[in-house]
């Protein structure tokens, strides 16, 4: 994985309630649960970016 963006990002309240619990369960923060829906999401619709790593 690159270098990482900080950048602001608006939730519905509820939704956030919902992401922390689910973090919370998983031993994750509430950062590292969204990193990892994220990632999940774009491996699933294959628009995940290909790792440097791999293309050597």
């Amino acid at each position: 994985m690159g270098k990482k963006k900080a950048f602001a990002l608006r939730v519905d309240e509820d939704m956030l309630k919902a992401i922390e619990k689910w973090a919370s369960d998983e031993f994750r923060s509430t950062n590292g649960q969204i990193e990892w829906m994220l990632n999940k999401a774009l491996k699933e619709s294959k628009r995940h970016p290909k790792s440097k790593k791999n293309e050597d």
